[in-house]
């Protein structure tokens, strides 16, 4: 009864955010960008981030198209990541891709990730795996020091 019920609220977040995702719109005063890519699904994300002069997300918002499943992750990491550091948000970016592709995530890991928890059923279906972590890849690549961007020039790499 219980994995019913947690299948429901999935398929209902997911479909929400697949529906109306949020922050979905290009920042033009972005400071850090990347370009992720799933040519398998078609998931073909841009995000981007404002990042303050303490290294704290103050602004992220994402442009692009893929499946519900890319599209639902995409809108819930710009409403976790927004007002975090890059530390925490690279620390959740990380627990989020070891909770879909590892069977070793612990149980301190899976209690910060909050609501990304949902997303552990896509786990039994390992083709899905890279369309819910896709932009989870590109906010690690934006947050590397090498990937940020001045003068509003998007220059971004493939996750």
């Amino acid at each position: 009864m219980d994995e019913i019920k947690l299948d429901d609220l999935y398929q209902e977040v997911i479909l929400d955010h697949n529906k109306r995702p949020r922050n979905f719109h290009k920042l033009d005063d972005a400071n850090a960008y990347s370009h992720g890519v799933n040519p398998l699904c078609g998931d073909d994300y841009h995000l981007y981030l404002c990042l303050d002069k303490d290294g704290v997300i103050k602004k992220v918002g994402f442009q692009g198209q893929g499946c519900a499943i890319s599209k639902s992750s995409a809108s819930i990491l710009t409403t976790m990541v927004q007002g975090k550091s890059v530390k925490e948000a690279e620390a959740l970016g990380r627990g989020f891709i070891d909770l879909l592709t590892t069977d070793s995530t612990s149980l301190d890991q899976k209690s910060t990730l909050g609501r990304l928890k949902i997303f552990e059923g896509v786990k039994k279906f390992p083709v899905r795996v890279k369309c819910a972590t896709l932009i989870w890849h590109a906010l690690g690549d934006a947050l590397e020091d090498g990937k940020k961007i001045s003068g509003g020039e998007n220059h971004g790499s493939t996750a």
